[in-house]
């Protein structure tokens, strides 16, 4: 068996009062695909850190190897000059700066102390031809898809003689024809003999790519097998500690009155472009409406207009619970009974450096206040019983929000939208970035605020998610309702036909 290009033997890793890494083992091999698996809050990202140089040698316990021999990482940049690369979801790319100056960022050919343009610009050519990518070499990466960024990133790795290749949930932010390119690219990397670390929650990416899957859960490694000796089950298992029968545990909903009423709802965005056209719909009390659709199809759109936060309405009405609702603003939609949990909850969803108790506090300031102040001892108790009720795992109600785990933020998120006491709540991918045990406690809560009438809209990028948890589904596509599906009739073929506008919708 050939000597890995990297190795990890016995790294812990602690942060003042938590133990993030203990005594984790992890190699990766030449031409190899490994996996890493893992919840949120498994180890995965320090590991990461650990491996790239991101944490440097003497801020942890164990060692690395590189071809056998120990390594002593400084930098990030001692890791990328022993062939190490590590990708993360949030990609180090310049917006404003154009493409070829990306590919070449911080590593510029020079001719008589200038920087050598020609060259720059030859060499990001032929490195991104590689990748099959053909863009305009002075477009700023800002103006590009999230896919084509993606590539430039892994391009930038490439060139530097990258020997193996971190990529940490590479396809999260990708459509699915992106993901499907993305995926044929690492699978061709993995010819050309680089080592593929390969991160991500999407299971079915796991076993149609992966050589080894390794397991870390509560910061230890729990296994390391061929991914042709394991399972979904079986993994699953691994990662969570227990058994999960049911990844979709929606239960049979006793439906009410209708809610929320959309009737020929048409909106337009900046500059006049029309993203909404004719959309009509209803959601009752107790049900959980999906909204499916490709990329752009409108969904975000949707969700952000019945919100208050985009668009200005050109026809059609809203109602809720019978009564008219104005397209106002995101205040006036949260005082009707309307709340959103956004697709981007770094972006869009989250104060990161404030506290988990902030964070949950933020839509209902104004219940806690007396007399102009706010009754901190009452805030901390609802804050205290939802950290119980919704499983946040957290050192403290006063840690910064930005250092929990992606599937914890989520529950913070969802947390405030129910705290404001919604009659409908708007989920847009809710479970994007989140692993398989903390999607099921997402899916629990959804089926409890159901049980007790709450009508629920879930956009998902994911159909077995859709079909799963949807008691109806609605496709969309170029920003109209494409079909409209019960729980029977839904199955991935109607609903991807519909999105292509292949069929007319049930």
């Amino acid at each position: 068996m050939s000597v890995p290009i990297l190795e990890a033997r016995r790294i812990t890793k602690s942060f003042p009062g938590v133990v993030a890494l203990k005594d984790v083992s992890f190699d990766v091999r030449a031409g190899e695909i490994h996996a890493l698996c893992g919840e949120n809050g498994a180890g995965k990202s320090t590991l990461i850190k650990v491996l790239s140089g991101v944490h440097p040698y003497g801020s942890y316990g164990g060692e690395l190897l590189v071809d056998g021999a120990p390594a002593r990482f400084l930098s990030v940049g001692d890791a990328q000059k022993a062939g190490i690369a590590a990708i993360a979801q949030e990609l180090a790319l310049v917006p404003a700066l154009s493409v070829a100056e990306n590919v070449r960022l911080g590593d510029w050919p020079t001719s008589a102390g200038l920087v050598d343009w020609v060259e720059a610009r030859r060499d990001a050519r032929e490195w991104l031809s590689r990748l099959g990518l053909d863009v305009d070499l002075d477009t700023p990466v800002e103006k590009l898809g999230a896919g084509q960024r993606q590539l430039i990133e892994i391009a930038k790795a490439l060139r530097r003689r990258a020997r193996v290749l971190i990529l940490d949930e590479p396809t999260a932010a990708l459509a699915e024809a992106e993901a499907v390119r993305l995926m044929e690219l690492v699978r061709s990397l993995r010819q050309d003999g680089i080592g593929i670390v390969y991160i991500s929650h999407r299971l079915e990416e796991v076993f149609a790519l992966a050589d080894r899957v390794s397991v870390l859960r509560d910061g230890s490694t729990v296994s390391t097998r061929a991914a042709t000796a394991s399972d979904r089950s079986a993994l699953i298992r691994d990662m969570v500690g227990r058994e999960i029968s049911d990844l979709f545990p929606r239960r049979a909903p006793k439906l009410g009155a209708v809610r929320l009423k959309a009737a020929g709802l048409s909106a337009e965005g900046e500059g006049g472009l029309r993203a909404l056209s004719d959309v009509s719909f209803e959601v009752r009390a107790g049900e959980v409406l999906g909204i499916g659709g490709l990329m752009g199809a409108g969904r975000t759109e949707l969700l952000m207009h019945l919100f208050g936060a985009w668009g200005r309405r050109t026809a059609g009405e809203l109602t809720l619970d019978g009564a008219a609702l104005k397209a106002g603003s995101p205040g006036d939609a949260l005082g009707a009974g309307l709340a959103l949990v956004t697709e981007d909850r770094r972006r869009h969803g989250l104060v990161l450096d404030q506290s988990v108790g902030f964070n949950l506090s933020l839509s209902t300031l104004d219940s806690l206040t007396r007399s102009g102040l706010i009754d901190f001892d009452a805030e901390a108790e609802l804050n205290e019983q939802d950290r119980e009720d919704l499983r946040i795992k957290t050192p403290s109600l006063d840690a910064r929000v930005g250092g929990l785990s992606g599937g914890n933020q989520q529950k913070v998120l969802v947390g405030r939208a129910r705290r404001s006491a919604p009659k409908v709540l708007l989920l847009d991918e809710p479970t994007r970035g989140v692993d398989v045990g903390a999607k099921v406690e997402i899916y629990e809560l959804i089926n409890r605020m159901t049980e007790r009438g709450l009508a629920v809209i879930l956009v998902s990028s994911e159909l077995p998610e859709l079909i799963g948890m949807s008691d109806r589904i609605v496709m969309m596509r170029a920003g109209r309702v494409a079909g409209d599906f019960s729980r029977a009739e839904a199955t991935q073929e109607r609903l991807i036909a519909a999105a292509l506008g292949q069929v007319e919708g049930a």
